[in-house]
């Protein structure tokens, strides 16, 4: 078990000294010549100030919304590098505010805070498009774990490659351009999240290949955590739903039954 002064939970209020304030927040925090830009989204200003010290302290830019209409106009006004949100708001939910950044061109990772428990609110979480979900109290150190995920895996897709991404033909009806981020069945398009996205072109990369959740999600989201497993599954379930005929006798994702899931290796019939 963690140390207790290790948890951020909703109402702490803790104590710095005028020393600390003034300090600096670190090297990197000095050295780094283009921050990451963070919008911290919680309502409880003391836990809001809390989480705005430990993401500044690892060198990212950082600023603070209150409201849900706050969190919409700073980010129609800014390209941040991340969204850190809390479901419970006053006036738009965060729910809410996820769906309507998610219906913008613009891309911006979400992560979402909630004191809110139950799979179920994970999944609506999830499926609403954020990009990872954290329950209070948590750690500063899964926090800033998680954060660090996300942006290296940003960081990644936005360097430069020596070569274009190769464009996957698989099981003789889908195609997989990773450059444009599109997927075609049998010609049509096919409308997926940047999640869903990840996790097809992990499994069509890798063809035969067995993974269980936990080498998906160090894989694709970044990170593996015991408990987060509903998070491959909830993903696996949406993305048969939308590349498999009959999703409930799927035959290009396929189960490895007591292992986890694979790609298949056959062409797909004509329907």
């Amino acid at each position: 078990m963690r140390p207790e002064k290790d948890m951020i939970t909703e109402g702490e209020r803790p104590m710095e000294s005028p020393s600390e304030r003034n300090m600096p927040k670190g090297p990197a925090l000095q050295a780094a010549a283009q921050r990451h830009r963070v919008l911290v989204v919680e309502d409880e200003s003391d836990l809001a100030r809390v989480i705005r010290r430990h993401v500044e302290d690892i060198g990212c830019e950082v600023r603070v919304a209150a409201t849900g209409e706050q969190a919409l106009h700073g980010a129609a006004a800014t390209d941040f590098d991340l969204v850190l949100l809390d479901v419970m708001l006053p006036g738009i939910d965060g729910v809410e505010v996820c769906r309507r950044l998610r219906a913008r061109q613009q891309y911006m990772p979400v992560l979402m805070l909630t004191a809110r428990s139950s799979e179920i609110d994970k999944v609506l979480g999830l499926e609403t498009g954020a990009d990872d979900y954290l329950t209070k109290p948590f750690s500063v150190r899964e926090l800033l774990a998680r954060i660090k995920a996300i942006f290296r895996r940003m960081d990644a897709l936005a360097a430069p490659r020596d070569a274009p991404d190769r464009i996957l033909e698989v099981a003789g009806c889908l195609r997989i351009d990773p450059a444009r981020r599109e997927v075609l069945m049998r010609g049509k398009s096919i409308s997926l999240t940047q999640k869903e996205f990840d996790l097809l072109r992990h499994f069509a990369e890798n063809p035969g290949r067995v993974y269980t959740r936990a080498q998906l999600l160090d894989a694709v989201w970044g990170y593996s955590h015991e408990g987060y497993e509903h998070a491959v599954n909830c993903h696996i379930n949406r993305l048969r739903a939308k590349i498999e005929p009959r999703p409930s006798e799927p035959k290009l994702l396929l189960t490895a039954w007591g292992v986890g899931y694979k790609f298949t290796t056959e062409p797909l019939p004509q329907e």
